[in-house]
């Protein structure tokens, strides 16, 4: 990875936090994205290759193409795309689910990853090379009691995702999806707005995912040789055979 620059969005926490970490080990640049700029430079400082911190929200789309825009050079040519931020806000049937979450979840998950990509876009297509690896979930290949909107953005990052391959496929740019099943971060306590016991319960006698387990995977599909495209990784802890059926006993 020497040579390469990483931009990693959401990079404040969870599986950002641990993807940048990787890539930087290996000698990439990378840059910092997220909204939390302190938990940002906390990040730069444990990490040992030269980085850049930009701080937006994924949901402001104006200024995520300014703060694209002002990345100086050496950070300009970015040959990996990680757009990792999201989240989930409630966990309400439909009837009950308040329209502001709904709309957090599409502007975040969906509509921001779409802002970012647009933005990275030009640079790689006037270079003729490129990867863009996009987050998703396994709640946007089966959707849970529950999960509506939340899925119906996760559904709809995976049809981008395949939208934009082939768009892209006389480009010679890559584009992939990791899809991961339970992991525990940040993740449930956002969703249950801080409850506590309520995330802890989501995970309560499961042995799930690490943020490392996914970020470890996703610097898998970008190491692969350049003529081999990891188009779709869906990576489960072993207690998870799908969103409804789990063993709380390995």
């Amino acid at each position: 990875m020497k040579n390469k620059t990483v931009l990693v969005t959401g990079a404040s926490s969870g599986i950002g936090w641990e993807t940048a970490k990787i890539f930087s080990n290996s000698g990439a640049q990378v840059i910092l994205c997220g909204r939390r700029k302190n938990k940002l430079n906390n990040l730069q400082k444990e990490i040992p290759s030269p980085s850049h911190v930009l701080v937006f929200d994924v949901r402001d789309k104006e200024r995520v193409i300014k703060q694209i825009q002002s990345i100086p050079n050496q950070f300009s040519k970015i040959d990996i795309l990680i757009n990792n931020a999201g989240n989930a806000h409630g966990l309400d049937d439909s009837v009950e689910a308040s329209l502001d979450d709904w709309d957090l979840m599409i502007d975040t998950n969906l509509k921001g990853l779409i802002y970012v990509t647009k933005a990275i876009l030009p640079s790689m297509i006037l270079r003729g090379s490129g990867h863009i690896i996009n987050v998703g979930s396994i709640a946007g290949k089966e959707v849970y009691p529950k999960g509506n909107v939340y899925c119906a953005s996760k559904f709809g990052v995976n049809a981008f995702n395949s939208g934009l391959r082939i768009d892209l496929n006389k480009t010679g740019i890559k584009v992939g999806i990791i899809n991961p099943g339970k992991v525990k971060t940040e993740f449930s306590n956002v969703r249950f707005k801080g409850d506590s016991t309520k995330a802890e319960k989501v995970y309560e006698g499961l042995k799930v995912l690490s943020a490392e387990d996914v970020a470890n995977a996703i610097f898998y599909m970008a190491n692969v040789p350049d003529h081999v495209n990891i188009s779709d990784l869906e990576i489960l802890p072993n207690s998870e055979a799908n969103t409804y059926i789990v063993n709380r006993n390995l």
